[in-house]
């Protein structure tokens, strides 16, 4: 019976681990990664609005307590 020869594997093991490395790496290259939005000076938003910036409340008739 034949004895297995394994001189070879070190170098087939090795030569397997930077391919599968470099292919990764090649992967992760063409990826689109999230990047934050940029930080905006709020001072600097301009409000273009037809209507009185406040808070008004709207009473409804049926909210309102019945009266007899």
């Amino acid at each position: 019976m034949p004895q297995l020869d394994t001189s070879t594997w070190f170098t087939t093991i090795m030569t397997m681990l930077l391919t599968l490395y470099l292919i990764m790496q090649l992967k992760l290259l063409n990826m689109n990664h999230y990047q934050p939005p940029l930080t905006k000076n709020p001072n600097l938003q301009v409000h273009n609005i037809r209507w009185q910036p406040k808070w008004t409340k709207t009473c409804l008739p049926h909210s309102q307590a019945q009266q007899f």
